[in-house]
């Protein structure tokens, strides 16, 4: 008779198997790409036309050291526009979610620290494609970048 244990593990083995990286990391960058884009969109009208709430907002709330706020507006639409753009694509995957722990890691410390929970998950899933990468289902795979 087989034990519940081994019943378990041969689940487990098959879910791992219908949920393998390659979908997992799909899923991740379009989760955390969705994230980031719609923040972006907020902070600008038609493409790239930063708002003067935006400049308003990095002015006050989101003032940052050593970075002026005009400079650090169109820092902030810029990554947060073609960055997501490339998780999407999964090409640079690694690089895009390093650039986006980067982003999470300054909004922790320096516009809301109180904010760690919702930074934590964003971190997890930014790290997870960092020590991973972007799966099959990416362009960097299909030019062959690890």
């Amino acid at each position: 008779m087989e034990s519940l244990t081994s019943r378990w593990n041969a689940l487990a083995d098959r879910i791992g198997a219908l949920l393998g990286h390659s979908f997992l990391a799909l899923v991740a960058r379009l989760s955390i790409a969705a994230i980031f884009f719609q923040s972006g969109r907020t902070k600008v009208e038609g493409f790239l036309t930063i708002t003067d709430g935006t400049y308003q907002l990095f002015e006050t709330e989101y003032k940052l050291p050593l970075i002026p706020p005009e400079i650090a507006a169109h820092m902030s639409a810029y990554v947060e526009t073609f960055v997501p753009m490339l998780l999407v694509l999964g090409l640079a995957t690694r690089l895009s979610a390093f650039v986006l722990l980067g982003m999470t890691t300054i909004i922790e410390i320096f516009v809301y620290p109180d904010a760690w929970p919702t930074h934590l998950s964003w971190a997890a899933i930014l790290l997870y494609l960092i020590a991973r990468g972007g799966g099959r289902v990416s362009a960097d795979h299909v030019i062959g970048l690890r």
